[in-house]
């Protein structure tokens, strides 16, 4: 199973080390939140120099706060940094309540945003150049050569829209919150369309959810209702939730004993994802004993080949 885990950690040297344990435990990839250490890609590339065969992935950098011309560039950067393949690209338009109401910028027309910033970031990232003029960005850029090493690009892709540029022009989607019922209903069939229309190999998903391996069902979801409870009321999670018939993120979590918790996984799979991008949470008085049963499973599912 291609299984991932969270991306993060105190200093450079801890995502280091992570990554060096990730790999040597079977993890396919880790994936940072664009808030790790302020900006992940600097110890992502750290991190990259010292493994192998891990993906290292953004999920997501947000587009409105970067120019997809440096977007590219500080990609392209991150990736040579590594001096090998496996750099992900994830980027996506955020949410109202930060770039408009914390950033102060306009977050009106982030559907149409995001697909202007995809149209000059890709070519960019392929090595072509980039004639673009558009409602948001307008840009002449001869083409260059293309990156040291390859740069996969995907998107945080959760409506229709973005499901359908993520199909046509990138490697695929991101998600988060979304469980079986939503990839099998709404992700994979709109990306899956959208990529085969364009010509385009069939994209990955992404499906990233909370899992704690815990014995006592009911516990483990309240945990996940007090520490998730923000997904819930975002509107782009709270969308895909009710597409799942989750009533929150609690119900969306993935939890219970060790078979329990494969199953779930399993799922994922089966409705379509390609990759399960695994959040633990600890639950119960033993943090710790929490913490380390549930990656014992997802060490064991990783190891445990193709779904």
């Amino acid at each position: 199973m291609r299984i991932g885990l969270p991306g993060g950690g105190s200093s450079a040297d801890r995502i280091v080390q992570q990554a060096i344990d990730a790999e040597a435990d079977g993890f396919t990839s880790l994936w940072f939140a664009s808030a790790v250490f302020g900006d992940p890609l600097v110890p992502m590339a750290m991190a990259g120099k010292a493994t192998s065969t891990i993906e290292l992935g953004t999920s997501v950098l947000q587009t409105y706060t970067c120019h997809p011309v440096l977007q590219a560039n500080r990609a392209a950067a991150t990736a040579a940094a590594m001096e090998r393949p496996g750099f992900t690209l994830g980027i996506g338009p955020s949410h109202h309540v930060v770039i408009e109401d914390m950033f102060g910028l306009s977050y009106q027309g982030a559907g149409s945003h995001t697909e202007e910033y995809v149209d000059v970031l890709a070519p960019l990232l392929r090595g072509e150049g980039v004639d673009h003029s558009g409602q948001h960005f307008r840009v002449k850029i001869p083409a260059v050569n293309p990156p040291v090493q390859p740069v996969s690009v995907m998107l945080s892709a959760l409506g229709p829209r973005l499901l359908r540029v993520a199909g046509e022009s990138t490697a695929g989607t991101i998600l988060w919150m979304a469980n079986a019922r939503a990839v099998d209903v709404h992700v994979a069939p709109k990306i899956n369309a959208a990529a085969a229309a364009a010509g385009r190999p069939q994209p990955r998903i992404v499906a990233g959810l909370p899992v704690a391996v815990h014995d006592d069902v009911a516990e483990a979801r309240q945990k996940a209702a007090k520490d998730f409870a923000n997904y819930g009321v975002l509107p782009n999670y709270r969308r895909i939730l009710d597409i799942g018939g989750a009533a929150g993120p609690a119900e969306a979590a993935i939890v219970g004993d060790e078979a329990a918790v494969a199953e779930q996984i399993q799922s994922l799979f089966d409705a379509g994802a390609t990759d399960v991008w695994a959040a633990p949470f600890a639950v119960g008085d033993d943090r710790s004993a929490s913490r380390l049963r549930t990656r014992a499973l997802l060490k064991e599912l990783a190891a445990s080949g193709p779904s």
